[in-house]
C-alpha cells in the first residue's frame, strides 16, 4: 500500500510508465474546486481517497466524473448540475460579479503524458472561460473568453505548418478538446499531434463508470431492459440474467467472489423471470435452497454489485466508450464513492483483491472514496490518498 497525501501544484507530475498502450488518467488536479485549492492527486491502478467527513473525498470523485462527462461531449450543465457548490468557499466575485473554479487532469498513453486544465465560470452564467491542452512544454490547444457578450471562446490550436497556430471560435459550454476532431484537418504533423493527444485524453476520460450501488432498489424484481448495469445497480437481477447466459466463465468468477465475501454457502447466482414479466435474482445455497436477493443485507448487496462491476466490461455497464478505438486499447475506470459503505473489513479486502487481479492486465482501474482505508494495507498495489488535515 502506498500512502499519498495531497500535495501542492508545482508542475507536471512524473509518470512511471510514460507510454502505456491504453490511455488512463494518472493525475487529478483541483486548482480551485469546492474545498480543494492547489491540490494534485496521483492516481494509480487502485486509488482510495480517505479522510474525515468533509475532507473532500466525494468532491474529488465528483470532479473526476464531471471531467469524464465533458470528455464524452456533455455540456457544462450536465457535468456540473450545481456549479455554484463547486466554487471554493470564500471566493469573492470580481468587478463583473464573476466566480468560478478550475480543474484538470493528466492522461498517460502512447503520446506520453498529456495535460488538460479547464477554468469554468459558475456565476453569473455557467461557461468555460479557459482551457489548455499541453504535451510537455508544447501548448496544443488554448482557449480564452474574449467577449463576454458572445457564447463562444477564442481557440488557438497547434498547426506547425505555414502558420504556427490556427484560430477559431468554439462553444463556451463544451470541452474544446472533445471537439477538436471536428475542427482540425490533420494535414500537418502538428495537427496530427494535436489530434492524437486529444484522442488520448478523450479515450481516458470517457472510459469511466461511476457507480454507487443502492441496496434499496436492488432488492426489488425489475422489468427486462437492455441488460446494461445502471450506476445505482438497481437492475442487477436483469444483468445477472444476461451475464449468466452469455459468459459462463465470468459468471463462475463472480459466483466465487460472492462466496468469498458473503455469509453462507454460495453455489450459484440465479436470475429467474416471474409471471408478470419481471426478473428477480437469487443465491443458490445448494440442496434446493435459494435465497432471494431481498433477504440479503445491505453490505452483501453492495459487495455483490461492486464485484459484478469489476468483473464485467463496457459492454455490460451503462457507459459510452469510444467506438472508434478497439476495446483492447481502452481501460475502464470504476469510480466508487462511499466504496466501503455498509461493508465490513473482510468484504472491502476481498473487493480490493479482486480489483487488483483485474487491474494486472491493464483493463480495469479503480478510484474510490472510503471512510476507513486500514484494509488497504492487506492488498498490494493500492494507493491511498489521505485528505486528513
Amino acid at each position: 500500500m502506498t500512502v499519498s497525501p495531497a500535495v501542492p501544484l508545482p508542475g507536471p507530475a512524473a509518470v512511471t510508465d510514460p507510454r502505456p498502450d491504453r490511455p488512463s488518467i494518472t493525475e487529478l488536479r483541483l486548482s480551485a474546486f469546492a474545498g480543494h485549492r492547489r491540490a494534485r492527486f496521483t492516481l494509480g491502478p487502485l486509488t482510495l481517497f480517505t479522510g474525515p467527513s468533509g475532507s473532500g473525498k466525494s468532491r474529488a470523485l465528483q470532479a473526476y466524473a464531471a471531467l469524464s462527462r465533458l470528455g464524452g461531449g456533455a455540456g457544462l450543465e450536465e457535468a456540473f448540475p450545481d456549479p455554484v457548490a463547486c466554487v471554493p468557499e470564500g471566493a469573492r466575485p470580481d468587478a463583473q460579479r464573476r466566480r468560478g473554479f478550475r480543474v484538470g487532469c493528466t492522461a498517460a498513453g502512447p503520446e506520453g503524458p498529456v495535460r488538460l486544465d479547464v477554468a469554468v465560470q459558475a456565476e453569473p452564467e455557467l461557461r468555460v472561460v479557459g482551457e489548455r491542452l499541453t504535451s510537455g512544454d508544447l501548448v496544443l490547444l488554448e482557449t480564452a473568453l474574449r467577449d463576454p457578450a458572445r457564447r463562444t471562446v477564442q481557440a488557438a490550436w497547434h498547426t506547425a505548418g505555414s502558420s504556427p497556430v490556427t484560430r477559431g471560435p468554439l462553444p463556451d459550454d463544451r470541452l474544446g478538446t472533445a471537439l477538436l476532431p471536428l475542427r482540425v484537418a490533420g494535414k500537418t504533423d502538428g495537427q496530427r499531434r494535436v489530434l492524437a493527444a486529444a484522442e488520448q485524453m478523450v479515450v481516458a476520460l470517457r472510459s469511466v463508470f461511476a457507480c454507487d450501488p443502492s441496496p434499496r432498489w436492488m432488492r426489488a424484481p425489475v422489468p427486462p431492459g437492455e441488460g446494461r448495469l445502471m450506476p445505482g445497480c438497481d437492475n442487477l437481477a436483469e444483468v445477472l440474467l444476461r451475464t449468466r447466459a452469455e459468459c459462463g466463465r465470468r459468471h463462475a468468477l463472480l459466483t466465487a467472489a460472492v462466496g468469498a465475501g458473503c455469509t453462507g454457502r454460495v453455489l450459484d447466482l440465479l436470475a429467474e423471470p416471474l409471471g408478470d414479466g419481471r426478473v428477480r435474482a437469487l443465491v443458490d445455497r445448494g440442496n434446493g435452497v435459494c435465497t432471494p436477493l431481498n433477504l440479503l443485507g445491505d453490505g452483501e448487496l453492495r459487495y455483490l454489485a461492486l464485484a459484478l462491476v469489476l468483473l464485467t466490461g463496457p459492454g455490460v455497464l451503462a457507459v459510452d466508450p469510444v467506438g472508434e478505438v478497439p476495446a483492447a486499447l481502452q481501460t475502464l475506470t470504476v469510480l466508487a464513492d462511499r466504496f466501503d459503505r455498509c461493508m465490513d473489513r473482510r468484504q472491502v479486502r476481498e473487493l480490493l483483491q479482486l480489483a487488483a487481479r483485474m487491474s494486472e492486465r491493464g483493463h480495469v482501474r479503480l478510484v474510490g472514496a472510503v471512510s476507513d482505508a486500514s484494509g488497504a494495507a492487506e492488498v498490494d498495489g493500492v494507493t491511498v490518498v489521505d485528505l486528513s488535515p
